[in-house]
């Protein structure tokens, strides 16, 4: 899966020459697409986007690097990006401090990072019920965007097609929302190098930016998981691979 890594890519509609190069392709990420065990309540932060987490701060998925062997994940501080906020590059297994709190990092993929809270009133936090199920929109929303409760995850997850359908993106069709307060969109589309761009809000937060998707890459939103099936012009689909 390419992780925010673009060579260049021609979406001029021109006819070309003898002598034009060959249209450049999205660099292809050379895995592996995971590395660690994802912890079963661990926040997951996805590609491109952030998270608010307790206590007022938050953290994004700024970016990756992949060698074939292993993978590494770059962490900015703060649910949004901000001028001058702190990063740093991470391995699975290391505790990292983030917005003053500890997390262990469990696993690094090309479309996540899940981190696991150390401290047990963070832990509580985040797996807290909110007292609706229903969105309001907005930053209201941030009890159904950026938990681990598993009521939550529950009514997300029933808002996308079942397992093993699909799900259509519409590069010009607008914003897709779902019942837990998630939007998606397609930000590009480029046939020729076989890659598109999708990107997900929540509660008024990128929440994530996946840039050069290509078939048969993995996307999450909302823990639910999606391999991308097909690239056509003017939609993106994705197939749900978790239950």
């Amino acid at each position: 899966m390419a992780v925010l890594a673009l060579t260049g890519c021609d979406s001029s509609s021109g006819g070309s020459s003898g002598d034009d190069p060959p249209p450049l392709r999205a660099a292809k990420d050379k895995g592996p697409v995971c590395v660690g065990t994802a912890p079963a309540d661990g926040v997951h932060v996805l590609r491109g986007g952030g998270f608010r987490l307790p206590g007022g701060g938050g953290v994004q998925y700024e970016s990756a690097t992949a060698d074939g062997t292993t993978r590494t994940a770059t962490l900015r501080d703060g649910a949004s990006y901000a001028d001058g906020q702190k990063q740093q590059t991470v391995r699975a297994g290391q505790t990292v401090t983030l917005s003053g709190h500890a997390y262990t990092v469990g696993q690094i993929c090309s479309y996540r990072v899940v981190l696991e809270a150390q401290d047990a009133k963070d832990k509580a936090a985040l797996a807290a019920a909110p007292k609706s199920l229903e969105s309001k929109g907005g930053q209201a929303d941030s009890g159904l965007c950026f938990s681990t409760n598993s009521s939550v995850l529950a009514a997300a997850a029933k808002g996308f097609p079942a397992q093993g359908s699909t799900l259509s993106l519409l590069r010009n069709g607008g914003v897709k929302t779902f019942p837990t307060g998630l939007s998606i969109t397609v930000s590009y589309l480029d046939t020729k190098s076989g890659t598109a761009g999708v990107g997900a809000n929540c509660a008024a937060i990128p929440v994530a930016v996946y840039k050069d998707v290509r078939v048969g890459d993995t996307v999450e939103f909302a823990d639910v998981l999606f391999k991308v099936s097909e690239l056509e012009q003017g939609v993106v689909r994705v197939t749900r691979t978790s239950a």
